[in-house]
């Protein structure tokens, strides 16, 4: 393979940049710039020369032997100061070196996957990591990366294919006695792989709002305040309020952390019967957010009703507290009444959505747990019915297969140029 190398440090100028060299010639080309190198997993200054032997920068530089680094290649790390003079000097200097590129997109961590040092789900996991901006985002892409589903995974297969090779079992010896039933151990490890993947399954649509984001629509009739609301609690004139019904006419987002959770606040346009066709559609967009949301909550006036029914979980309040003389019940976002208390209603209604959150946290996660789920309970169905073993050992090697789908070992080829190229140049 080429040796690649690439900044992996944040781009602009820091304190301090890192310079990744890996591959079968990034030792000898450290050794180039740097002179001696360290020891592997050591670490020295060394002052970096380009080929005519002017200082480039003194930089700490590591090294790391093949089957022990992040790519599972030799690699040498510079760690440089961090202005874009001397990092831009540092690479112009590598692009020098015959066999030597700029790394593409991922690459790093995709040569980590082709040398078996990380597995697929792993490389989701610190994509996860890198994009997480708040803590329930970071602790569960921890999770991923550490190998959670891949452990779990590889103990799925084991027991899947003990209970196929009971199945076979009864094939090769189906012309003479079998010594033992192997219907009641092979029913145990089935369902107990079902049971555990139903579970995954279910608390997958919380793994994956954890990932990308809970939704909270503000719901309101026209002038109610829900752009004044939504200004209060994201500290900031993120919408445009005015005297005058129907200002907002499109969905305002605004990224907000509550309680650790990411969480989408939505200022939707108020809901009423009108002629004009642009505040219509604003109306539509505003009711089809809303339900697809998380949770709503609904502003009403003194005396007004939800402009549609409430669903399970969803939070009703006055609007405008400031102008009322019985506050109980209502919020206000000019005055900030009620302003925490709303806020912690939220946290605790997401931490009560976020608990059942499984390993499973993408889209693809769940697809190949629900493959395997299929293939699972087709085998419990034959198994339980009439003399088919053959039929019962396929269906278990389909569902074995639909779970190596998690961990990359099985037709994932066409899904890593779509999932790499989502990582910056440096990882």
């Amino acid at each position: 393979m080429d040796t690649i190398f690439a900044l992996a440090s944040a781009p602009g100028k820091a304190g301090v940049a890192v310079v990744r060299i890996s591959g079968p010639d990034a030792l000898a080309v450290g050794t180039a710039m740097a002179g001696a190198l360290p020891p592997a997993r050591g670490s020295a200054l060394r002052t970096l020369r380009a080929a005519n032997n002017d200082v480039l920068d003194q930089a700490l530089v590591l090294t790391f032997a093949q089957n022990a680094s992040f790519t599972g290649e030799p690699i040498v790390e510079f760690h440089l100061h961090g202005s874009t003079a001397v990092i831009g000097a540092v690479c112009g200097e590598l692009g020098q070196f015959n066999g030597l590129r700029l790394a593409e997109a991922g690459e790093f961590t995709r040569r980590a996957l082709e040398n078996g040092r990380i597995d697929l789900a792993q490389v989701e996991g610190l994509a996860d990591l890198i994009e997480a901006e708040t803590e329930a985002q970071r602790r569960q892409a921890l999770r991923v990366l550490s190998g959670e589903i891949g452990n779990h995974t590889e103990r799925w297969r084991r027991l899947l294919i003990r209970a196929a090779a009971l199945v076979e079992a009864t094939i090769d010896f189906a012309d003479e006695d079998v010594p033992v039933d192997v219907t009641p151990e092979v029913l145990s490890l089935l369902r107990g792989v079902k049971s555990d993947l139903e579970f995954h399954l279910a608390g997958s649509n919380a793994a994956e709002r954890i990932r990308v984001g809970f939704e909270v629509a503000i719901i309101g009739a026209p002038n109610v305040g829900k752009s004044t609301l939504l200004n209060a609690l994201a500290g900031r004139d993120a919408a445009i309020t005015s005297e005058y019904a129907g200002t907002t006419r499109d969905v305002i987002e605004v990224r907000m952390d509550i309680g650790g959770l990411p969480v989408t606040l939505l200022d939707t346009a108020g809901i009423r019967d009108t002629t004009d066709y642009v505040e219509s559609i604003g109306i539509e967009r505003a009711k089809k957010r809303a339900f697809e949301a998380d949770i709503r909550v609904f502003l009403v006036d003194g005396s007004g009703e939800p402009v549609f029914s409430p669903m399970a979980g969803d939070i009703v309040l006055r609007s405008k507290a400031d102008l009322l003389s019985d506050k109980t019940g209502a919020v206000s976002g000019l005055s900030g009444h009620g302003l925490d208390q709303l806020v912690e209603a939220l946290r605790s209604k997401l931490l009560d959505k976020s608990a059942s959150a499984s390993i499973a946290s993408r889209l693809r996660h769940r697809l190949a747990i629900e493959k395997a789920l299929s293939f699972l309970l087709k085998a419990e169905s034959l198994l339980l019915g009439s003399d088919a073993a053959d039929f019962v050992a396929e269906e278990l090697r389909s569902a074995t297969r639909s779970l190596d789908q998690l961990v990359g070992r099985v037709d994932v080829e066409n899904l890593l140029d779509e999932i790499f190229s989502s990582f910056c140049i440096g990882k």
